[in-house]
């Protein structure tokens, strides 16, 4: 049995940064477990053609700069790279393939079982696993009936094997936008959601977005119960309304139910489909601490800011507005992890001079 004064669960951008940022904490090559063969969570396995909707400047993890021209908008293929290589720089013990099934606690020590049988111990625990390891989809009357193709934007990949087939695309943020656009390249596509798309415009006055947010500090603030109930928006420059209306993408208030051969929109009309992509998101997810003390009734985390509510030496990093607007993002995730390793440094007792952050 292995121990380590620190294990974060998840290599993706929020594991990483936590990893990185831990010797500044007092906590030394702390171990890092990840349920995939390779880092980056779920980075390598979105679509081909998603690019970032913030510009590279405001993409990066602490001590690395993303590189190249600051104002591009960096690809999946990008952010993947760029995450492996700051893997490989990071003073940490990344085990990839290495699945955690359940955290306890024990006189005082956390406990983690991995799929294959080994079992580590720490004195804290940061759970970065986020909620891309569980893709959510609509609860639509007659999807059991439903005899057309049905995938989750987690599992989309590329246009081609929905060449010429009638797809409806589910949800109105940015990733159902991205995936419709360029359906309808090859499909004939409509993109169904609850409420007209809210377009944001990407570059305002002539700066991007983000340096509005940097410089009102809207990136930063505690709004947290503000910020879970605004409804979703799209960030374009008008590229994507452009490509929405030259392909024929059309959006329709969303469907009232699935049929065996198509969907029963809101209006009556009754319509034959193809396929459905669901483009409707993600939910938290941590089924490892099941038991723990650390989950509500609906298996989500007690917390206040990251830092488990009622339960020692456990933390949280890289859910969605967890303490700020960019929580969930490259620019964010090494904000709230120092937040975190601070806090969880302050309750085992280290000295303040331990505790330094970017």
């Amino acid at each position: 049995m292995e121990h380590a004064g620190l294990i974060v669960i998840g290599a993706g951008q929020s594991g990483l940064a936590t990893a990185a940022l831990a010797p500044r904490h007092g906590f030394a090559r702390p171990l890092v477990l990840e349920a995939t063969d390779q880092v980056g969570g779920a980075w390598p396995r979105y679509y081909d053609s998603l690019t970032l909707f913030s510009p590279a400047r405001y993409s990066s993890l602490p001590g690395m700069r993303f590189p190249g021209d600051p104002d591009r908008y960096p690809t999946r293929d990008e952010v993947v790279d760029y995450l492996r290589d700051y893997a490989r720089r990071i003073p940490a013990d990344i085990r990839t393939s290495t699945g955690v099934t359940s955290v306890t606690r024990r006189d005082g020590t956390w406990l983690v079982s991995s799929e294959d049988g080994r079992q580590f111990t720490a004195r804290a625990i940061v759970a970065a696993t986020g909620d891309h390891t569980s893709p959510y989809v609509a609860d639509v009357p007659g999807r059991d009936e439903f005899a057309g193709q049905e995938l989750h934007a987690a599992d989309y990949r590329r246009p081609e094997p929905l060449a010429g087939r009638r797809v409806v695309v589910v949800g109105g943020g940015n990733s159902a936008v991205q995936i419709a656009a360029e359906l309808g390249v090859v499909a004939d596509t409509t993109l169904a959601t609850r409420r007209p798309i809210g377009w944001t415009a990407q570059r305002p006055l002539g700066r991007d977005v983000h340096w509005w947010f940097e410089h009102t500090r809207f990136d930063t603030a505690p709004l947290r119960r503000l910020l879970v109930k605004l409804p979703v928006s799209v960030l374009d420059d008008g590229h994507y309304r452009t490509a929405l209306e030259e392909y024929g993408v059309d959006r329709r208030e969303m469907f009232t139910r699935l049929t065996q051969d198509g969907v029963l929109w809101a209006d009556g009309t009754k319509e034959t489909i193809d396929a459905v992509v669901w483009a409707t998101g993600y939910r938290v997810a941590f089924p490892y601490l099941t038991g723990s003390g650390s989950l509500d009734a609906d298996g989500l985390p007690r917390h206040r800011g990251g830092i488990a509510t009622g339960v020692p030496a456990l933390g949280f990093v890289g859910m969605e507005f967890q303490r700020s607007f960019s929580s969930k993002t490259l620019r964010g995730v090494g904000r709230d992890a120092a937040h975190v390793l601070s806090r969880l440094v302050r309750k085992r007792g280290a000295p303040p001079a331990a505790v330094t952050a970017d």
